[in-house]
């Protein structure tokens, strides 16, 4: 397990570091079949959080609470990063830091 988190110092109150389940390195998603009467994009980037919140709940079948409880983070935290995710996937190349 990863621990994903803002390094540096910003405003506000500082952000509670995830569990991630895979190692954060670049990764790229591109539809398939791709979508012709679309015009290829620029690609959507998500941050690591949003990315294993979506492969938690859609790819490994797990309730949002369950998801949660294997991120380490509150159940609104993880719908926070579900929505995130779901406004960036429209069936554009996706790309995650």
């Amino acid at each position: 397990m990863w621990r994903w988190g803002p390094k540096g110092r910003c405003r506000g109150r500082p952000m509670k570091p995830r569990v991630l389940g895979f190692e954060p390195r670049t990764i790229q998603f591109v539809p398939f079949p791709p979508d012709p009467s679309r015009p290829p994009g620029p690609p959507i980037y998500m941050t690591p959080d949003e990315f294993e919140a979506y492969r938690l709940v859609f790819y490994e079948g797990l309730t949002q609470e369950e998801a949660a409880k294997r991120m380490g983070v509150s159940r609104g935290t993880l719908w926070r990063c579900l929505d995130s995710a779901r406004r960036c996937i429209e069936g554009d190349p996706m790309e995650v830091p």
